[in-house]
């Protein structure tokens, strides 16, 4: 599997939809970025494309509204919904908010050892 590489272009918009508040962090992740929040992963970069997780009835609606699967292409990652390519901030920020309160709900993830 052939992971792609984000441009520093792709960085600056993935970075700019990353809200501000506590708990919240972007760190790399095989190359590409990803954005936690209590140490889950609510959006995440994968070579161009932006993923949010998210709770059914908003993946439903993501997917409707132009979304498709996120991650590599032979093993998308469950949850995540790629926003639609050509989105800008106005449109991509209400979809950020709704992937920060569902994974924001979920328990703190435990750090090992």
């Amino acid at each position: 599997m052939q992971i792609p590489k984000p441009t520093e272009v792709d960085k600056e918009r993935f970075r700019v939809l990353v809200p501000d508040g506590p708990g919240i962090e972007v760190k790399p992740m095989f190359g590409n970025l990803g954005a936690f929040v209590n140490g889950n992963m609510f959006m995440g970069l994968f070579g161009a494309a932006i993923g949010v997780k998210l709770d059914e009835p908003d993946r439903h609606a993501l997917l409707t509204d132009g979304g498709g699967p996120f991650g590599p292409e032979e093993r998308p990652m469950t949850g995540y919904v790629t926003l639609p390519e050509g989105w800008g901030p106005a449109d991509a920020e209400p979809w950020v908010a709704l992937a920060l309160q569902f994974v924001g709900a979920l328990p703190p993830k435990k750090k090992k050892g």
